[in-house]
């Protein structure tokens, strides 16, 4: 993890800031180095250092050249569940940035299973709001248990469930509401699974936001772990920005709108790169509260 401490700054000699965009990597997250040419010109000579660097230099901006062709060419994917989703996410990732491909390097790669549908996610999500992870799992296991099951966390029934019968189980008399809102919203036409699961991702946080207690971050969480969505950086969360500043050697925190900015390299598979941010922060010893931190699941 020591490289992980070398900022922007210690590698301006040798590829672009981060405002620029990618650089050349090899396929362990290194920089790529490139071969003088073996071909000089009778008529010019340099004195032998000089010539070198400007040889390596010319090889450099064609290897960065190349890095970036590959990096932006990708096939497109729906979801990161699809089979070689991850591999080919990774592979972009660390072509076009090697401070991240070093990360890469030392943790586990992701994996994304699909678990349930998108309105029992969203429920789910509604409950876990603002509780540790240990106080929303036991609300969450009564939850189910009301429902009768996991497969009976059906709109139907959760309007069926009064706000005292929820208040019995923990959840507070607003998470009702919230629950209730959501489901009229299923019950009425205006969302449902099928929908959802079509809907382009603009188109997702507009109508997810509609839903009372479920904003832009509810919605990124809800697009990365549950539809597993490719391309999704959530600005506003504080461990991604958290990352993305160990990650780059910043002395401040980024502001959500400097979010696109720093990570437009990541393209298409900014997803990815939020989950390897994630695991930075919690690798650092962040104060921010692990159980608080979005994981699989």
């Amino acid at each position: 993890m020591g490289d992980l401490r070398q900022t922007t700054t210690d590698l301006v000699d040798k590829c672009p800031t981060v405002e620029q965009g990618g650089c050349a990597a090899d396929g362990g997250g290194g920089m790529v180095e490139a071969s003088p040419s073996s071909s000089s010109s009778p008529a010019i000579t340099f004195p032998q250092r000089k010539a070198r660097k400007l040889l390596n230099s010319s090889g450099q901006k064609r290897e960065n050249r190349k890095a970036k062709a590959d990096a932006i060419i990708v096939p497109p994917l729906k979801t990161l569940s699809e089979e070689g989703a991850i591999a080919l996410a990774i592979q972009h990732l660390k072509a076009c940035d090697p401070l991240l491909g070093r990360l890469i390097d030392v943790h586990h790669p992701p994996i994304f299973h699909k678990q349930h549908t998108p309105f029992h996610s969203l429920s789910r999500s509604i409950l876990y709001q603002q509780l540790a992870i240990k106080a929303a799992s036991s609300i969450y296991s009564r939850f189910i248990a009301l429902c009768g099951g996991e497969n009976g966390v059906v709109p139907e029934t959760v309007l069926r469930l009064s706000p005292l019968q929820l208040r019995q189980i923990g959840v507070s008399a607003r998470k009702a509401g919230y629950l209730h809102d959501l489901a009229a919203k299923f019950s009425g036409g205006l969302l449902s699974d099928a929908a959802i699961l079509e809907m382009d991702d603009q188109s997702l946080v507009s109508m997810l936001t509609m839903v009372k207690g479920i904003g832009l971050w509810s919605v990124h969480m809800f697009m990365i772990f549950s539809l597993h969505r490719p391309d999704v950086l959530p600005v506003g969360d504080m461990g991604v920005r958290k990352g993305v500043q160990i990650l780059y050697g910043l002395s401040q925190l980024p502001q959500p709108s400097q979010m696109d900015k720093f990570c437009d390299r990541w393209r298409p598979y900014r997803s990815v790169g939020s989950w390897y941010m994630w695991r930075l922060v919690e690798a650092k010893g962040t104060p921010m509260p692990l159980d608080q931190l979005p994981r699989l699941v």
